[in-house]
């Protein structure tokens, strides 16, 4: 919901950010992000390569899920969200500290299309997914 409520606010020109991408950079993830996506990643892997973001939803402990988000300055320009998961897995017994050092990536959205459209789940996010 953060992501949903963060988009909503940069349209409106009311989200404050700590980066914010330039016309290229967009582009460039744009150009990228599905066959990047099409491999496991974790936090350090999206920061590493698409640098910090513009907006973080969750804080710095890397044992919390947590949302990244990138924008440009172009208001009309969807913004693109990285969903990231450090719990416990399906048959495991819960665990503190998390089994895993650094959250997964699950999804990335990029806001204001349909959600099959706008939606990219990396392969650990397919696994997750509840059977249909």
């Amino acid at each position: 919901m953060a992501s949903v409520s963060a988009e909503f606010a940069h349209r409106q020109g009311w989200l404050r950010t700590d980066r914010v991408l330039s016309t290229d950079e967009y582009a460039s993830m744009l150009a990228v992000i599905d066959p990047w996506a099409a491999h496991d990643r974790v936090w350090a892997d999206v920061t590493s390569f698409f640098d910090s973001p513009s907006v973080l939803f969750g804080g710095t402990n890397p044992y919390y899920g947590k949302t990244l988000g990138y924008v440009t300055a172009d208001l009309s320009a969807p913004m693109l969200f990285f969903h990231l998961w450090n719990g416990t897995d399906p048959d495991a017994a819960p665990s503190w500290p998390p089994a895993r050092e650094q959250p997964l990536l699950l999804a990335i959205r990029r806001g204001d299309a349909p959600f099959a459209a706008s939606f990219t789940y990396t392969p650990e996010g397919h696994r997750r997914r509840p059977a249909q």
